[in-house]
């Protein structure tokens, strides 16, 4: 199996972020990709209030879906598109989603963003997505292209419980999609990616923003590939572009027979 993480600099307008999602998915398609993923707000990345007027039909014919899903019946490949606005019981606050569509255009599965991201930072960064996002509430483990994958979104990163919950699930590849800002992932990125392979001994795949969105916002980009041992198979630090690398269950299986740590675990009490 091989994943290819796409890295993007979205801004507000729809149409031509998708038609350079478009040609990223084909330049994943193209070096063998079997996954591709796209980071989160790939269509969109703009004010948290104009999701609203963008939040499209969970397994509709919206725009953003219809376009997705024509990439990967084209391509044959499956596409994870990060996270994009989905209707959701609240009209003011859609789901923040990514969607699995298979080679023939099917879509396969859906996850809601569970962790919401509402911070203050001291560089001046303040981030409020509750402000129109719903949360979500269900782990999503599904079968990919020759794994089982488990998805999510950016601040869900920093959550290990979620991660574990997917491996209990039979998570093999933990597909994350981001944004994740400038400040927090010169600070966090690479250890939490990491930590979270390695504690979970699954390949971790992260499809990241890279540069500025409008007049205040930064990514930090470094999309990348990290095997159940933590190390780094590959990166594309900045600038828009495509990575990829060979999922190799072999080693996943000899990571867990020699480190039997999901055999060790004990879930203790409070």
């Amino acid at each position: 199996m091989r994943v290819g993480a796409v890295q993007m600099s979205s801004q507000d307008r729809v149409h031509e972020n998708l038609a350079r999602a478009e040609l990223l998915v084909a330049e994943a398609a193209q070096r063998g990709a079997d996954l591709v993923c796209l980071p989160e707000g790939f269509a969109y990345l703009g004010q948290e209030t104009g999701r609203r007027e963008l939040a499209e039909v969970r397994g509709g014919d919206g725009t953003i879906q219809s376009a997705v899903s024509s990439w990967a019946r084209r391509h044959g490949t499956h596409v994870l598109a990060g996270g994009m606005p989905i209707v959701s019981p609240d009209p003011n606050r859609p789901y923040n989603t990514s969607l699995l569509f298979g080679p023939g255009g099917t879509l396969l599965a859906s996850y809601d963003k569970v962790h919401i991201f509402d911070v203050a930072l001291d560089d001046g960064t303040v981030l409020s997505e509750s402000v129109a996002t719903t949360a979500g509430s269900d782990i999503v483990v599904v079968d990919g292209p020759g794994a089982r994958l488990g998805l999510s979104i950016c601040y869900d990163l920093r959550f290990p419980e979620l991660f574990q919950q997917q491996r209990a699930r039979g998570a093999e590849v933990c597909a994350l999609t981001a944004a994740f800002t400038e400040t927090t992932g010169q600070a966090h990125w690479h250890v939490l990616l990491r930590a979270r392979a390695i504690e979970t001994q699954c390949f971790v795949v992260a499809a990241a923003q890279v540069g500025t969105h409008g007049p205040s916002r930064r990514t930090f980009g470094h999309s990348l590939v990290v095997d159940p041992w933590g190390r780094l198979l590959a990166e594309l630090e900045a600038g828009e572009g495509v990575v990829t690398a060979d999922i190799d269950l072999d080693v996943l299986y000899s990571v867990r027979r020699q480190m039997p740590v999901w055999q060790h675990r004990r879930v203790l009490g409070s």
